[in-house]
Order: C-alpha cells, then sequence, then structure tokens
C-alpha cells in the first residue's frame, strides 16, 4: 500500500492542493465577498510567481508547479464576472497585474543589499530570484493576456447564450468553460515559450505546452461545480440584504 501511495506522492499532492484552494477560493468569498477574491488574487499571484519555478512530473507528464494557482485566478475571475459583473472582474485583473510588477520589483531590489556577516539566507534567495526575472515578466505578461481575454470572452459567451435561450442564468458551464479552456491556450503557449524557450528543447516544450494544458482542462472542469456554487452564495447574500432592507424599511 505505501509504495503504491508514495509512487502518486505528486498525482496526490496536486489534487489535494486543487481542492483545497479552489474551496479556500470559496470561503473566502463566502467570508468576505468580493474582497476576499481580490485578495486570492493577490495570494495565488504571488504563489504561481514562485511555484512556475518548480518542475514536476506527474500524470505522466512534466509541468510547472504553478498551474493550479495559475487556475484559480481564472476561477476567481469568472466568479466575479458571474456575480459581480464585469468591472469587478476586470479590477480582479488588475490587482494580479500589479501584485506581479510590485512583486517583481521587490524581489530584484533584494539583489542590491549586500548581506550582513552572520547572513545565511542570502545564498539561497539569490539562487532562486536572481534568475527568475524572465519568469516572472513572462508570468506577468502572459497573466495579463490570458486575463483580459477570459474576462471578455465570458461576456461575450453570456450575451450568446442569453440571446439564444433568452435566460440569463442558464449555461453558466458553457460560458464558464468556452472563455477558461480557450484563454488557457493562450497563457499555455504564450508562457511556455516566453519563458522556457532556449532553456530546453523543443520536444522538452511541447510537452510542457501539452501537459499544462492537459492541467488547465481538467482545472477548468474542476472550477465550474465551484462557479455554481459561488452563484448560490451570492444569490443568498443579496437575499438576505434584500429582507434586511425590507424589515429596516
Amino acid at each position: 500500500m505505501y509504495e503504491i501511495f508514495g509512487s502518486l506522492t505528486n498525482e496526490i499532492l496536486l489534487a489535494a492542493s486543487l481542492i483545497i484552494i479552489f474551496g479556500a477560493a470559496l470561503l473566502a468569498y463566502r467570508l468576505f465577498g468580493k474582497t476576499g477574491l481580490f485578495a486570492v488574487t493577490v495570494i495565488a499571484t504571488i504563489t504561481a510567481n514562485i511555484e512556475c519555478l518548480i518542475m514536476v512530473q506527474a500524470f505522466g507528464m512534466e509541468q510547472t508547479l504553478g498551474n493550479v494557482f495559475f487556475a484559480v485566478t481564472f476561477l476567481v475571475t469568472d466568479i466575479l464576472s458571474e456575480n459581480e459583473g464585469k468591472k469587478e472582474a476586470t479590477k480582479a485583473v488588475m490587482i494580479g497585474i500589479f501584485t506581479s510588477i510590485f512583486f517583481i520589483i521587490t524581489t530584484q531590489s533584494w539583489m542590491l543589499y549586500v548581506p550582513a556577516e552572520s547572513d545565511f539566507i542570502m545564498p539561497a534567495i539569490s539562487e532562486v530570484f536572481s534568475n527568475t526575472p524572465r519568469m516572472m515578466i513572462s508570468s506577468l505578461v502572459v497573466y495579463a493576456i490570458s486575463q483580459i481575454v477570459d474576462v471578455q470572452l465570458y461576456h461575450a459567451w453570456w450575451k450568446f447564450t442569453e440571446k439564444i435561450c433568452g435566460n440569463k442564468k442558464k449555461f453558466l458551464w458553457l460560458r464558464n468553460n468556452g472563455s477558461t479552456l480557450i484563454s488557457q491556450i493562450l497563457n499555455t503557449a504564450l508562457f511556455t515559450l516566453f519563458a522556457f524557450w532556449g532553456t530546453y528543447d523543443i520536444s522538452t516544450l511541447l510537452s510542457i505546452m501539452l501537459s499544462s494544458y492537459v492541467i488547465f482542462i481538467v482545472t477548468s472542469l474542476c472550477d465550474t461545480p465551484a462557479v455554481y456554487i459561488a452563484r448560490k452564495i451570492s444569490e443568498r447574500r443579496k437575499n438576505k440584504e434584500t429582507t434586511t432592507e425590507e424589515v429596516n424599511a
């Protein structure tokens, strides 16, 4: 039994991470509303910028560890698009861009300091961050492009489905997956080329690109129930606010 689970450590950890991170996003929305999702965007952006440096082997594919945290940023914008409007979803994207820029500037400024003789951590910090501006800048550019495309596509699909069926609430699954799966193609292809071109050979680049997109397909399909749950949370909050206003009136 140990040998079976030991050989699947990465797979188990990735699956658990997906559940925990998506669950945390829903909890943040339940407790703090859209502000909670803005906070999740900041956390996910910073964490993904670090995790994307780590390569792991899982499900028979080589992939960057930042895939799950990047995926939750798409969940956040879809929840905001669905429940709070396009303006708030776009704001989350702008917060993510600002966070990435601030994070890059801050981490690179650390390299300018002369460490004390008693310091023991600077070599490790330098090893991680002195060689990563390209990765972080790639992540920033790709994040901005793919997220803006995702928000635009979400509302384009929404207009299309509402026009077809005459109901604003139906086909949530279509606008959720239709926007995310298309924008993730851009995300996967652009990030792989910008971040790893010249570092890996073509076959490895294609492998990273394919594996990353497969992961994004899975996470996109998995985040659909989360968007439905988030809509329920939003509806209950709005109903509660309406009831409170009526009582106070």
